[in-house]
């Protein structure tokens, strides 16, 4: 089987598919024309978020039989395309979910305690301690919106500090335990200090955080995105900000990202954005929750684990 390499991921995944008799193009450099090419007699396409596999993408690829995507979000891919033909498509939430968990956790303990304004303060001379008094996260109530792998690797976490977790999935029943509470969203906008997102970006998410599920909660709340930038209206957020609806936010995904993830887009950044990087109520991190030097290797491990569970040994096509 041919498997071209649209992104750089880890070298363990060309490595075991090589191992077991696959062929591997490496075509990270190529533009998009060159692998169009490159494509249109492939089995299996390697992708992290380089390229839009849409409809005009996929209908090139006449042999395709699976798209690998290293990471979790699956928004870039026709999915709908890949399901009437029969292609498999596989993802890695299980090889950076313990780094999305760890981010988060970091973001939180950051914003609860001012360790980035007084590290700001301290090197420009300043020695402030009674502005800087902290917050602890034991005895918050923290709603979880979207209990997958994500979700889930930060609930445990948090259990571990005395805190309590309210989880709510819509598609997902009988994951709660003794610390961790399945939950409704009535029971999050009631209860919750603190509030994560962990779900994919799609038509029914984009925008999920508007100027009425603000208005939902019942208190003040901590707002944290380890998801998809879209996922929350920055101009919803930046309102309620300043109203003081949201006390502090940590997002480590911005809405006018570009779809590869790479950069900001290049065009004049709203008013609202000017808020957020001049805001010490805000804390910011360029969409690297998932980005860890072990996540590196998990994340490309995992997707070999799935192709060869179920391609090994490959099946050579009986038609050109």
């Amino acid at each position: 089987m041919k498997v071209v390499f649209l992104d750089t991921v880890h070298s363990i995944l060309e490595e075991r598919l090589l191992a077991s008799g696959f062929t591997c193009i490496n075509a990270i450099k190529l533009d998009y024309e060159s692998c169009l090419n490159e494509i249109s007699n492939t089995d299996g396409i390697i992708i992290r978020s380089r390229f839009k596999l849409d409809l005009d993408f996929l209908s090139k690829c006449h042999s395709l039989k699976f798209i690998a995507r290293s990471g979790s979000g699956l928004e870039n891919i026709d999915l709908n395309y890949c399901k009437r033909r029969g292609i498999k498509v596989y993802n890695s939430p299980e090889g950076n979910k313990n780094a999305v968990a760890e981010h988060g956790l970091g973001m939180l303990l950051n914003l609860f305690n001012n360790i980035l304004i007084a590290d700001s303060e301290i090197r420009k001379g300043k020695w402030i301690r009674e502005n800087n008094r902290g917050i602890e996260l034991a005895g918050k109530t923290i709603g979880i919106i979207g209990f997958g792998n994500n979700g889930e690797a930060l609930a445990k976490k948090l259990s571990r500090l005395n805190m309590q977790i309210l989880a709510y999935d819509k598609y997902k029943t009988g994951f709660g335990d003794c610390k961790i509470k399945e939950s409704s969203l009535e029971e999050i906008y009631e209860k919750a200090n603190i509030v994560s997102f962990h779900i994919p970006q799609n038509e029914e998410t984009i925008n999920y955080a508007n100027d009425q599920f603000f208005d939902n909660f019942k208190h003040e709340i901590y707002l944290m995105n380890l998801s998809r930038g879209k996922i929350v209206n920055t101009a919803s957020l930046v309102k309620n900000l300043k109203k003081g609806k949201v006390i502090g936010a940590c997002l480590d995904v911005l809405e006018y990202e570009k779809t590869n993830f790479e950069e900001l887009f290049n065009e004049k950044l709203s008013l609202e954005y000017d808020y957020l990087i001049n805001s010490k109520k805000v804390i910011l991190s360029p969409h690297i929750a998932g980005w860890t030097n072990e996540s590196f290797f998990k994340l490309s491990n995992v997707l070999a684990d799935k192709i060869l569970n179920q391609f090994n040994p490959p099946t050579l096509s009986k038609f050109p």
